[in-house]
């Protein structure tokens, strides 16, 4: 019997598809879950996700490496923000580090009673689709969006998700918000890059100079990595691993 894909397009809409899904594939290309990705590609022990800055002060205050992100500068304070060229320092490997953000963190936050959380991105597309086509599970797509509204690189990332496991043919959907993110990917794919150059939030990182976090973030297929929700830490599953 063939699985259900869908995408919720904003965290603010969750509870409208939260039923029903045993997998959560949380996305924020620009820039958590490829940090994320990246963090635990480069020998990160494990992440774990908060979703306020005072929960991240908590764990500051107890000698925890933390990194902290809001409206994509790097919280004063606190060690490093959300650029996946931080997750890939050294000083990182083998350690236990903690994130908040201004988006993705909170969707992880807010999905986590729902189904099994794994974190998606454009730089590990083809293993999590991969891995997701394996485990024969209903999967819903959440999009962190920004600041809870809808957001083209989240859209194009959940997108692509979905046209490559309903390919498969062991997928359908039948939202129509799938349907769309499904033609903004087809639109995208040859450059993912390109066709965002005007999105608002590309925008809002070239504003602050991150034009390499940019590229990184938007650049496909480079990671095999697929992060989990393990009780509260985000740590790397095998493709060949099965959580179920």
């Amino acid at each position: 019997m063939k699985k259900r894909v869908e995408v919720c397009l904003s965290p603010r809409d969750f509870d409208l598809y939260s039923e029903g899904f045993e997998i959560i594939v949380v996305i924020d290309v620009l820039r958590a879950t490829s940090a994320i990705c990246a963090g635990l590609a480069n020998g990160v022990k494990s992440i774990i996700p908060v979703d306020s800055i005072e929960k991240a002060l908590e764990y500051k205050n107890k000698g925890y490496l933390v990194g902290a992100e809001r409206k994509g500068q790097v919280v004063e304070g606190f060690d490093f923000g959300n650029s996946p060229y931080s997750f890939m320092d050294p000083k990182f490997k083998d350690k236990e580090i903690v994130l908040t953000t201004t988006n993705g963190t909170k969707a992880i936050e807010i999905s986590k009673y729902s189904g099994q959380v794994i974190i998606g991105s454009l730089v590990n597309l083809e293993a999590l689709t991969s891995w997701l086509i394996k485990q024969n599970k209903n999967v819903l797509c959440l999009c962190s969006g920004w600041q809870d509204k809808f957001n083209l690189e989240d859209s194009i990332c959940a997108g692509a998700i979905a046209d490559i496991l309903i390919f498969s043919g062991n997928f359908y959907s039948e939202e129509d918000s799938t349907i769309c993110v499904k033609q903004l990917y087809k639109e995208a794919k040859k450059s993912p890059f390109a066709f965002l150059k005007a999105s608002s939030h590309r925008r809002r990182l070239k504003k602050l100079n991150l034009n390499k976090d940019i590229k990184y973030c938007l650049t496909p297929n480079q990671l095999n990595v697929i992060p989990y929700l393990k009780k509260n830490e985000l740590v790397s599953l095998n493709e060949e691993e099965s959580l179920f």
